[in-house]
């Protein structure tokens, strides 16, 4: 009998801790994505439509084409990339969003290393 109490109750536990997505809120607009590196603080800049992101990082723009896997998960390929470094993919996962911006994780397509981050829409 508590095992099916506990069986029952258990959805209703785990609701309370699922943290609410709403990526089509951050889908379009300007952002901005801090990091810090060797102890210093960089800020990268970014301006996204559906299908297409522009970022200003230390004075420079670069351009990238978004190819939404779903609500949540998108492709990010460099338009022009100069290496063989930059003609890796990028794949975002939105992890949980708030009114000011969403925690992302993200990976070389193919990488199982990922690395995480915040970032805040601006605009």
């Amino acid at each position: 009998m508590k095992k099916i109490i506990i069986l029952l109750l258990l959805p209703l536990i785990s609701s309370c801790y699922d943290q609410e997505r709403n990526c089509k809120d951050f889908k379009t607009g300007k952002f901005e994505f801090i990091q810090e590196i060797n102890g210093k603080k960089l800020v990268s800049t970014f301006e996204r439509n559906d299908s297409i992101q522009i970022e200003t990082f230390n004075g420079k723009k670069d351009s990238a084409s978004v190819r939404w896997v779903s609500d949540c998960e998108f492709v990010l390929e460099k338009l022009h990339p100069k290496n063989m470094q930059e003609k890796k993919a990028i794949s975002m996962k939105i992890l949980t969003t708030s009114k000011k911006g969403y925690t992302f994780e993200y990976s070389f397509v193919g990488d199982g290393k990922k690395e995480r981050g915040t970032v805040t829409k601006i605009d």
